[in-house]
């Protein structure tokens, strides 16, 4: 870090950006998912709708696992869907105010993205102890090396900050 005119800049914020957009792009696909599901609240056949977006997308619906979840979702009541939307706008604008506030160096997002970060670790690994995939496993790892990382900074910006 350096000072200009009295403020404190940061010399390099790359990683923080970086973190931003994994943050604003976990928002937007969250977005996307509470439209999706509030969207299928309204459907009259879920399964029917999800099968088309599937094949939108160049997926097999005859494909053993997402035959399986398209079944498993058909028979899903609407109030569940209600719930995933809400529930998915929710942590969008979580991810966003994260996102933004890192992308714009503000030193309060450092604050508030390692405390909300670093509060679901101990979800994510009662998840994975459930149901264990790769996947889960890298965003675990990765949440993990986020809040290590801001961690780190907070305290190399306040130790800085005492030295000058």
């Amino acid at each position: 870090m350096y000072k200009v005119d009295g403020l404190m800049k940061r010399q390099n914020n790359g990683l923080l950006r970086l973190i931003a957009v994994f943050k604003l792009v976990k928002a937007l696909t969250l977005i996307a998912v509470g439209i999706g599901a509030l969207h299928l609240t309204h459907a009259n056949n879920a399964a029917d709708t999800l099968t088309k977006l599937a094949e939108r997308f160049g997926f097999n619906p005859g494909a053993r696992y997402l035959d399986h979840a398209l079944g498993r979702i058909a028979n899903l009541p609407s109030k569940d869907f209600r719930d995933l939307g809400i529930g998915s706008f929710v942590y969008a604008a979580l991810f966003l105010t994260e996102g933004i506030g890192l992308w714009l160096a503000k030193h309060w997002a450092e604050w508030f993205t390692a405390v909300s970060t670093g509060s679901l670790v101990p979800l994510e690994i009662f998840e994975i102890h459930r149901h264990p995939t790769v996947t889960k496993v890298i965003v675990l790892l990765l949440n993990i090396a986020i809040v290590a990382y801001l961690v780190v900074q907070i305290c190399r910006e306040q130790s800085s900050q005492i030295e000058g």
